[in-house]
């Protein structure tokens, strides 16, 4: 009942955004909206006035070998552009759920109309707390030129909040990595996200190189260029609807900042004179962002997740091993042990965009799983080992192979996975039988269930393709 209300809705509001695509002096939300940082009580909304009511067509500049745009192209008029545009927008809440059903079910909440401008790509990000505990919300976004003026868009969007922290609820999620523009397996964007959207998720997990600034074309040398990046991506059409009833959590990772394997105070190199300041600042502009880049989220009764950054606070990649270097920084890392031991969740879940089991190639040095980060990694598992139970696993991006490993020494479990399309799968050491319980060089996701069988709380961890078929699947019980 609650997902056909929230459909109605959606397309009630689809209908009334219409009749003002013709006027002259409007503005549109052709970037959409997008929820994220989902909690029992709060959530952030995230929009984008813009020019046009949709996504510039013409011809795709993308793939490589990477192509660098030449001086004095408009970069406004690419394919899949989305110029933007000044505005306000306003931003409303409603509860969605029977009448009587609980004491969010009909309440409202609007933020007033706020400004967007150049300065910020034209985005505006609204937070709201003190929401209702398990319970599902109506996003209204209404958009208008200037102050005064009347409304020429608006769009809508869903999600549910997270059950309180005792609550036992049924939850389901899915988690994907390493979008490549060029290298999408449909025209409106990659398989993965109607196959995603097929599990009605809860959430899902983007987790690192949402974008490729760097190896993408056109190469991303200046801000203008890294924020068309994002524009193009997420309005993809297949993109765009599964954002209107999903919410999701963004990680970032090298690509979607400046280089491969790119650490704070890095040369900027064939991305000059775009610095890996900026890179942070926009990812944090084209995205619900949240209050610090490492955060625990709760899930009710049987899950909690832990997204840890891995590019902030990281020493550089060829400074000499010992320990003195990091990836996650001092107080990260005590933040999270200290969150990990205070936490009752059933589960326990990890979210890193890099690996920490691994195996990784050889030639790879900017992970917990390469020789070049062996100190941490090695202080990490074993604390880990020493520490938690077997309701703690690793799910990572970053890797263009779907694996579960389990380390060797510590018993640290690991999921990844895998690329977001079957063309950018590959780059595999290979199977390593002393780690590897599954390996699969392909595109996909991974879903995962939390649910109770009688008293015992259960989870599973389900591989898939870009279809959605199941290539592996691991089920436990906790004791």
């Amino acid at each position: 009942m609650i997902r056909s209300l929230i459909a109605l809705v959606l397309l009630a509001g689809a209908a009334a955004a219409q009749p003002a695509a013709d006027a002259a002096d409007a503005v549109f939300l052709a970037s959409g909206v997008r929820v994220g940082e989902v909690t029992a009580t709060s959530a952030v909304v995230w929009t984008r006035t813009t020019a046009e009511p949709r996504r510039r067509a013409g011809r795709e500049i993308s793939g490589r070998p990477v192509v660098t745009l030449a001086a004095g192209v408009d970069v406004s008029s690419l394919e899949g552009a989305v110029p933007g545009a000044d505005g306000e927008v306003r931003v409303t809440l409603r509860g969605a759920e029977p009448i009587g059903t609980n004491d969010g079910a009909n309440s409202v909440r609007v933020s007033g109309w706020l400004p967007t401008d150049s300065d910020g790509d034209f985005t505006r990000q609204v937070a709201f707390d003190e929401l209702t505990p398990d319970t599902g919300y109506l996003v209204t976004v209404d958009a208008r030129p200037t102050a005064g003026g009347t409304t020429s868009a608006i769009e809508t969007a869903s999600f549910r909040t997270a059950p309180a922290p005792d609550q036992r609820r049924p939850i389901r999620f899915t988690a994907m990595t390493c979008q490549f523009y060029g290298r999408r397996d449909r025209p409106d964007g990659f398989q993965i996200y109607p196959s995603m959207a097929a599990r009605r998720p809860d959430f899902y997990l983007s987790i690192g190189d949402n974008v490729y600034l760097d190896s993408e074309s056109p190469r991303a040398t200046s801000v203008e260029l890294a924020r068309y990046h994002w524009q193009r991506m997420f309005t993809l059409p297949a993109i765009a609807s599964f954002l209107r009833s999903v919410p999701g959590y963004w990680l970032k990772d090298d690509h979607d900042l400046l280089l491969n394997d790119s650490w704070p105070g890095i040369e900027s190199g064939i991305v000059a004179p775009l610095t890996f300041e900026e890179g942070l600042a926009l990812f944090a502009e084209q995205n619900p962002a949240p209050e610090r880049p490492y955060r625990t989220i709760r899930w009710g009764k049987g899950l909690q997740l832990w997204l840890v950054e891995g590019r902030d606070f990281r020493s550089p990649n060829d400074m000499p091993d010992g320990p003195g270097k990091t990836i996650w920084g001092a107080e990260q890392w005590r933040w999270l042990r200290e969150s990990l031991l205070a936490s009752d969740a059933d589960w326990k879940v990890l979210v890193s965009p890099t690996p920490i089991v691994g195996p990784d190639r050889s030639n790879k040095a900017d992970n917990h799983a390469n020789a070049t980060f062996s100190h941490e990694g090695d202080a990490i598992r074993e604390w880990f080992r020493a520490n938690l139970d077997d309701r703690f696993l690793v799910i990572v991006g970053d890797r263009h192979w779907q694996y579960h490993s389990v380390h060797p020494e510590t018993g640290l479990n690991e999921f990844s996975v895998g690329p977001a399309s079957d063309a950018h799968a590959g780059g595999t050491p290979g199977e390593d039988p002393e780690y590897h319980r599954f390996h699969r060089v392909g595109g996909g996701f991974l879903s995962v269930d939390v649910d109770w069988v009688g008293d015992l709380p259960r989870i599973v961890l389900r591989h898939r393709d870009v279809f959605g078929r199941v290539v592996y699947e691991v089920e436990r019980l906790g004791s």
